[in-house]
């Protein structure tokens, strides 16, 4: 899968030119590439969803099944990562939210959903029910966001 390394020193909006804030999104993007390179020496990278639909599929199956959710922008990207036994999935919609399942291998571990709202982004109606935190960045002004813990089983793609 052609992956491609996101920067957070140089911050590009390839492959998110379709989203009507592109840019705010993509300061979104390299707001989790520098927390991955930070935390964990990690590099984030991203492929077009169209080529990492079962990861996408895993992903809107979670959101479906647990809280009826159904996002009605296009994805136009998708991060998987694997990190100190944590599986991580992010996925950038048009729209500019961002999606990112976490779900720690251990059975004990944590599992949940987050939602994060590129700056100038209405809510939109299918996250209307949540309280959304807001955070300030340099790359990514005001983010917006909201999570929500997995009850069930979902195996990994």
């Amino acid at each position: 899968m052609p992956f491609e390394a996101v920067s957070f020193t140089d911050v590009s909006t390839a492959g998110l030119e379709s989203s009507p804030i592109a840019e705010a999104l993509a300061g979104l993007r390299a707001n989790e590439a520098r927390y991955f390179s930070n935390k964990y020496k990690h590099t984030f990278a991203v492929a077009p969803a169209a080529e990492v639909q079962e990861a996408l599929n895993w992903v809107e199956e979670i959101l479906d099944s647990e809280r009826e959710i159904v996002p009605t922008s296009p994805a136009l990207e998708v991060s998987i990562n694997d990190v100190d036994g944590i599986y991580w999935v992010h996925v950038f919609y048009e729209s500019g939210l961002a999606v990112n399942v976490i779900w720690t291998r251990a059975d004990d571990g944590k599992r949940a959903v987050g939602f994060k709202l590129s700056e100038g982004m209405d809510v939109p109606p299918e996250l209307s029910a949540f309280k959304f935190a807001r955070q300030k960045s340099k790359l990514a002004g005001e983010i917006r966001g909201s999570f929500f813990k997995i009850k069930g089983d979902h195996p990994l793609p």
